[in-house]
């Protein structure tokens, strides 16, 4: 059945080849616009701005070269609340607006659900922030990935907790989790002889997580494997901390900047895994830039690792866009086409699309001590 019949009644896509990709600015530089769904209220509104913000930073120091490169960019942003549904709809909405390409999406359960959108369309999906296995199989057919897999960062969390002697691993994961995340997460345990002393699931939009604390304490774990956004796992975490539990917990970058911020307020500790350079490695230039190009935003907006996130795949559009207009013009196909080769070090992080549509495979662990430092 032909995807444009099971969009819950949102339209058909029928407009979405014949409608305009550019047009004109205000000082005669052709408009550019990406198109965003994502979280901007419910629980996940954090996480959803940061990456926001990030993407418009990139474009917004882009648009102060508009003179040289004549072209401006714009973000397109339509809020999905969290919710796949809606994600859907705004995806569809966007491809019928004419948007150039899809950017920042923040669920990945639901922009792997816009996939057979892409493919009808011919447009490029870039920069998901998440790491969903969904959107790095080979039928996830015109999806760029800027940053590294759920399998490389449970690879990373797993090898490093076995190093150091620990083995009761509690395991606490949405309940929207994909069987291909569920997957990576199974491989990455078994390589390491690790099988969980408890594994919940949970609701992303629930409030009270008590009974789920009481469960993860009664396992007595050395360590808790947090897959899951921010409110959920500050949830957990502070009840289990209240509790006197005597481990260490884990977060995966789903968590994003809003758990760290969370828990340096209450004082509260984790080790989380990152995709990004760390905000605090200035020395490091698409930090710097980053940072630079978030304060002349002058919208009060903060700068962190879900910032960055979103910033890595703003400047990773802005270069594709502006090879595609070298190379003829900066059309839906040719960005596409740019993408599928494109080489870039944005500073410090390289994006790679030689012969893959995997981009970057970095992870790295960071720790938070309950001063708000972080460690190692």
């Amino acid at each position: 059945m032909k995807r444009r019949t099971l969009l819950l009644g949102c339209g058909s896509l029928a407009g979405v080849l014949a409608a305009p990709l550019v047009r004109a600015g205000a000082t005669g530089a052709r408009v550019i616009r990406f198109g965003q769904s994502a979280a901007l209220s419910g629980p996940q509104a954090v996480y959803g701005r940061d990456v926001q913000n990030g993407i418009a930073a990139a474009f917004a120091a882009a648009n102060a070269n508009e003179a040289g490169t004549g072209i401006r960019f714009e973000l397109q942003t339509l809020d999905d609340g969290g919710t796949r549904v809606k994600c859907m709809s705004n995806a569809l909405q966007l491809l019928e607006s004419g948007t150039t390409a899809l950017i920042g999406f923040t669920n990945g359960v639901a922009a792997e659900a816009c996939m057979p959108m892409l493919e009808e369309t011919g447009v490029a999906m870039l920069g998901t922030a998440s790491g969903n296995m969904g959107l790095r199989t080979q039928a996830a057919k015109g999806v760029y990935n800027v940053r590294a897999g759920y399998d490389a960062e449970f690879s990373r969390i797993v090898n490093y907790v076995r190093s150091v002697g620990m083995q009761r691993l509690a395991l606490v994961r949405l309940n929207d989790t994909s069987q291909a995340n569920r997957d990576a997460m199974s491989a990455a345990l078994a390589a390491a002889g690790i099988t969980p002393k408890a594994s919940v699931d949970i609701d992303r939009h629930a409030t009270d997580f008590s009974g789920v604390a009481n469960e993860l304490m009664a396992a007595r774990p050395d360590f808790v494997l947090l897959v899951a956004n921010a409110g959920p796992a500050a949830a957990i975490i502070s009840h289990m901390s209240q509790a006197k539990y005597p481990g260490l917990f884990y977060a995966s970058s789903y968590a994003g900047q809003d758990l760290l911020d969370t828990l340096t307020a209450r004082h509260q500790s984790c080790v989380m895994s990152v995709v990004v350079p760390r905000p605090s490695a200035m020395g490091v230039n698409v930090v710097a830039n980053c940072r630079r190009d978030i304060a002349l935003l002058q919208n009060g907006d903060r700068f962190g690792i879900t910032t960055l996130e979103g910033y890595i795949a703003g400047r990773t559009a802005v270069e594709a866009t502006l090879a595609a207009a070298r190379a003829g013009g900066a059309t839906r196909g040719r960005v596409k086409e740019v993408l599928s080769g494109l080489r870039s070090d944005l500073g410090g992080y390289k994006v790679d699309f030689a012969g893959t549509t995997q981009g970057s495979h970095y992870v790295d662990l960071i720790a938070l001590d309950k001063y708000g430092r972080v460690m190692g």
